[in-house]
């Protein structure tokens, strides 16, 4: 790998500019002093990768649809409906996700390790932060695959114009409102959903911000907050979550869906794509693509392989299990009491340290920026966020 040390960015500056939670919990910071140097072909290999991986997606989510395998990939029975409302209407536009993938780098192929589709993190860290290292340090400040800001604003417009041309959005736009909304106690989930804010401001939207638990909901009327009705309502809060812990909202959701009082950013069938259980799937529909992995729901027969739960997050309860059976490493976590999904095993590229590198694309109508994570063979929330640049 070719990596190259940079001077880390001020901490006062990372304060004010919202960038609260640069220093972990063993008083490390969380973005590494060094980019990771990407050639022009490699950026454009992910770009490729996260749009072909995407398609694939869209055709395991309708197979998931068509043969009524909701159970199989662990979708909760209080959304089934939910899912099915928002695929079925256009109108119900996935605003973005990320890819994590393996490889990439120094010819080692692209493997896609799984799809951050509905709740995904690091918009602020691969969106600014990482634009403000070549700022910081003097270096091109073009030489980056990231126009994540951007493809955000347009696809804001895109839930106006239903298209990828969005140059009719003022013509069409009705004074549409957009309330942005997270659980209180996250500075990293605050100022992620105000950046998502912004872009939608920037795009031509009436955007405002709001803890969910001041939002009000009804079947019959919407969503509202301080009195005003919003037409669209975006949550930094999984699904999954709302169906376990939140069911009674979870139904008023899927009233208002059906009411068509709101639309719901990320919609409810994103559920699908970021079950891990959908790797299965994806293998049965394309075996063999150069760009999956083989997984199963159960253990690979003499091959090494991770098992991670379906739904899970930060590599919280993933396990590396060998080709004979045995569990080599794994982590702790609240997701052991959810099915699992084994993914067969492959490296990640790794610098002279020894140190795992795992790509991040985020997906927004097209892949749209690139970004890095890396950590040991199990990347976990002690994992740093490292930048790059095109060379």
């Amino acid at each position: 790998m070719r990596l190259t040390k940079v001077n880390a960015l001020d901490k006062n500056f990372l304060e004010q500019i919202g960038f609260s939670w640069h220093t972990d919990t063993d008083d490390t910071s969380y973005v590494a002093d060094e980019l990771v140097c990407v050639s022009q072909d490699e950026a454009e290999m992910y770009y490729q990768a996260a749009n072909e991986l995407y398609d694939m997606f869209v055709a395991a989510a309708q197979h998931i649809i068509d043969n009524n395998l909701f159970h199989e990939v662990g979708i909760p029975f209080n959304l089934v409906e939910l899912v099915k409302q928002s695929w079925e209407n256009d109108v119900h536009w996935h605003l973005y996700g990320r890819f994590d993938l393996a490889g990439g780098l120094d010819g080692k192929p692209i493997k896609l390790i799984e799809f951050n589709a509905d709740t995904p993190t690091a918009v602020f860290e691969t969106a600014i932060i990482q634009w403000a290292m070549l700022k910081y340090n003097k270096m091109d400040e073009s030489s980056q695959f990231n126009d994540l800001y951007l493809g955000l604003v347009e696809n804001f417009k895109r839930l106006v114009t239903l298209e990828e041309d969005t140059s009719k959005f003022d013509e069409l736009y009705d004074g549409w409102r957009i309330l942005f909304s997270t659980v209180a106690g996250s500075s990293e989930d605050d100022n992620t959903t105000k950046l998502l804010a912004t872009a939608a401001k920037e795009a031509g939207f009436e955007a405002e911000f709001a803890y969910v638990d001041e939002v009000s909901f009804d079947d019959n009327e919407g969503i509202f907050y301080n009195g005003q009705n919003y037409e669209f309502w975006f949550k930094l809060i999984a699904w999954e979550q709302i169906a376990v812990q939140e069911g009674e909202l979870a139904l008023i959701l899927k009233n208002i869906v059906n009411n068509q009082k709101a639309i719901i950013l990320n919609p409810a069938y994103t559920l699908l794509f970021q079950s891990k259980a959908i790797l299965k799937i994806l293998w049965d529909l394309y075996p063999n693509h150069p760009l999956l992995l083989r997984a199963d729901t159960k253990p690979l027969d003499g091959v090494k392989c991770v098992k991670k739960p379906i739904f899970g997050r930060e590599g919280a309860n993933v396990s590396i299990v060998e080709a004979n059976g045995t569990v080599s490493e794994k982590n702790d976590g609240v997701y052991d009491e959810n099915s699992a999904v084994y993914q067969e095993f492959y490296e990640f590229n790794q610098d002279d340290n020894g140190e795992k590198y795992q790509a991040g694309v985020f997906f927004a109508f097209e892949g749209c920026a690139l970004g890095y994570r890396k950590g040991g063979t199990i990347l976990n929330n002690m994992s740093k966020f490292v930048g790059h640049y095109i060379k």
